[in-house]
């Protein structure tokens, strides 16, 4: 990209969301990451939201502003959770904190990001989703459902907006090196592997790069499109 742009990245503390800000950062973007404790990791600015919360959401942005001198142009919406558990014994708590976390808190970002991208003409929002969304995953009914349900959301963001240079776009990873995966029991990783026709886990780094395209001038054509980095694992899904 040839001119640095406004990036806020939420959940982008830690993991793949912390390697998606470094990647807009040392390309020379203007990065700030969203974090519910409003800590910054080493050589990023973050401020404080909590997206379950439409208020913290809104001043969350209006920080990002004032820091920005100016609106967010592109919105990564990485924030999520996970609590698994089989269907039966799943609680309707567990369900509703998934869901209000991993969409709501989604569409809360993307609503609050759209003013500043409509008065600009022109903005990229990114959804983070997860090859859990389209393939399913026993245990994460709750999950999947919020993953999937980003799809709709990306569509209709398009449909709406996309007359005003708005693109919407879900990028969906499958199994990452972190340091979650890295303690799975070798064996475990062996069979996980064996079903991945690239043979290996992905690097964050991998997932960086496809989100910084989708958010360059060269994707100014790539709308409503769900785009898995997996390896081959979630093949039409």
């Amino acid at each position: 990209m040839s001119h640095a742009r406004n990036v806020l990245v939420t959940g982008g503390n830690r993991g793949i969301g912390l390697a998606i800000a470094k990647a807009f950062a040392d390309a020379g973007d203007e990065v700030i990451v969203t974090s519910r404790n409003g800590q910054a990791p080493d050589g990023l600015q973050a401020v404080t939201c909590d997206v379950t919360d439409t208020a913290s959401v809104d001043a969350a942005f209006t920080a990002a502003e004032e820091i920005f001198g100016g609106p967010v142009q592109v919105l990564v919406a990485n924030a999520g959770i996970t609590k698994d558990g089989l269907l039966m014994r799943m609680s309707d708590e567990d369900f509703d904190a998934v869901i209000d976390t991993n969409l709501a808190g989604t569409f809360r970002c993307v609503r609050r990001a759209s003013t500043g991208m409509i008065k600009a003409r022109g903005g990229r929002i990114i959804l983070i989703s997860s090859v859990v969304g389209l393939y399913g995953g026993p245990g994460q009914a709750n999950y999947a459902a919020s993953k999937a349900a980003l799809v709709g959301l990306a569509r209709s963001v398009t449909r709406e907006l996309g007359g005003r240079g708005i693109t919407a776009n879900v990028v969906a990873p499958g199994f990452i090196e972190t340091d979650m995966t890295a303690a799975l029991p070798a064996e475990t990783q062996k069979t996980y592997k064996a079903g991945i026709p690239a043979g290996r886990f992905a690097q964050a780094s991998e997932v960086a790069a496809v989100v910084r395209f989708l958010a360059s001038d060269d994707a100014a054509y790539v709308s409503g499109a769900v785009i898995p980095v997996d390896g081959g694992l979630g093949m039409g899904h």
